[in-house]
């Protein structure tokens, strides 16, 4: 067992921010109260002046997903790509985990990239553990897609579609009515109807999206945006808008759709033209609305190291510093549907703590402490 000892814990749970001490039993939290004494085989570490926070986490990124000089993350060889899985490529003995761990980041959404309307199926992982396995969280999360210059300027230039946002749609549209007709066969042919059901590889896969699985679709500009509204509504998906980059434009319908967003990344320059409407503002504009989003570093466009520096900017521009905080804890795991396990410090969620040397959005923060699934795996700033 782990006991942390005066911690100025900022829980990003019920308990709210308070003197507490935190229990670990395991991977997961046994207590938390403001006086726990233990007896036994126990690790104290006093946690007196230093603050203490859930892991953070990262709910849009591509760590691992460069190895062998080259990127394994994009299959661009047809914009439609069914059956595709993330945890088939991704590298997690990358030192961008390592990185990651270094900066408070004990989970992440990995996803493929951008460069295909369906790119396929991301996945949940810890950036530390035993082994491979013990570390991921789901292998399939969800499917990852995206409208935009990505696809488009990929199939243009080979003379494909989609060369436009409306082929970009009507090819995603179709995959959607496919995928709904082939799980309506298929669950009639499980009840024992003789249908004529034959299995499809790709479109079974896909057939996760109607499973209560998130499916993220990569959207910058507000037609895009709302384009995937449109889409998701129809067919009936959980949603969450990747980026959101012109949502402060339409913040009102974000609204009334009431699905996930995750903004950003924020900082950089504006390399196309649909990051035009890029502002610093908008987390500021979207709390102010009452939504519930993740910021994200979609690293590796900005490194993870980057993270803070990010969220720090935008409470410069606005940003309340509770909804900053909730924004790279438990509404970031919230947005990726792993609140569940973690995101707070809470008993019976997985132990994945830091401790920093003062509140960690403060310029010169710094992890010293990080344990993730109960055991500690940065120590004094040094990987373990």
């Amino acid at each position: 067992m782990i006991l942390l000892k005066n911690c100025d814990l900022i829980s990003m749970g019920p308990l709210g921010h308070g003197k507490y001490d935190v229990l670990i039993e395991g991977s997961k939290i046994k207590d938390i109260a403001p006086q726990i004494d233990a007896a036994g085989d126990v690790r104290l570490i006093d946690c007196e002046g230093k603050v203490v926070t859930p892991g953070l986490v990262e709910a849009h990124c591509h760590l691992g997903g460069m190895s062998d000089g080259g990127s394994h993350i994009n299959e661009i060889t047809g914009p439609i790509q069914l059956g595709l899985r993330a945890c088939d490529a991704i590298d997690l003995d990358s030192d961008d985990f390592k990185r990651a761990l270094r900066h408070g980041v004990t989970s992440m959404a990995v996803c493929p990239g951008s460069s295909n309307l369906i790119g396929g199926t991301y996945m949940t992982v810890k950036s530390a553990g035993d082994s491979r396995e013990s570390r991921i969280i789901r292998a399939e999360n969800g499917y990852k897609m995206a409208l935009g210059e990505n696809p488009k300027m990929n199939y243009s230039k080979r003379n494909q579609s989609p060369a436009t946002r409306m082929g970009a749609t009507a090819l995603m549209r179709e995959q959607f009515f496919k995928v709904k007709n082939y799980r309506e066969k298929y669950l009639a042919h499980e009840a024992g109807e003789d249908n004529g059901w034959k299995y499809d590889f790709g479109l079974h896969s896909l057939m996760m999206i109607f499973d209560d699985t998130v499916t993220k679709i990569h959207a910058h500009s507000a037609e895009d945006i709302l384009a995937a509204i449109r889409m998701a509504k129809e067919f009936g998906l959980k949603l969450s808008v990747e980026h959101c980059t012109a949502g402060w434009q339409i913040v009102d319908d974000l609204k009334e759709a009431g699905f996930r967003y995750i903004f950003g990344p924020s900082l950089g320059g504006k390399s196309k033209n649909e990051l035009a409407d890029k502002s610093l503002e908008t987390p500021a504009i979207m709390e102010k609305a009452g939504l519930r989003f993740a910021i994200t570093t979609d690293s590796g466009v900005i490194p993870m190291e980057g993270m803070l520096t990010q969220v720090a900017v935008h409470v410069k521009h606005g940003l309340s510093r509770p909804k900053a905080m909730k924004s790279i804890t438990i509404d970031a795991a919230w947005c990726v549907d792993i609140d569940d396990r973690v995101g707070s410090v809470e008993v019976g969620k997985d132990a994945d703590i830091v401790i920093w040397n003062m509140h960690p959005l403060e310029t010169m923060a710094k992890a010293e402490t990080v344990i993730v699934d109960g055991v500690v795996r940065l120590e004094n700033g040094e990987v373990l």
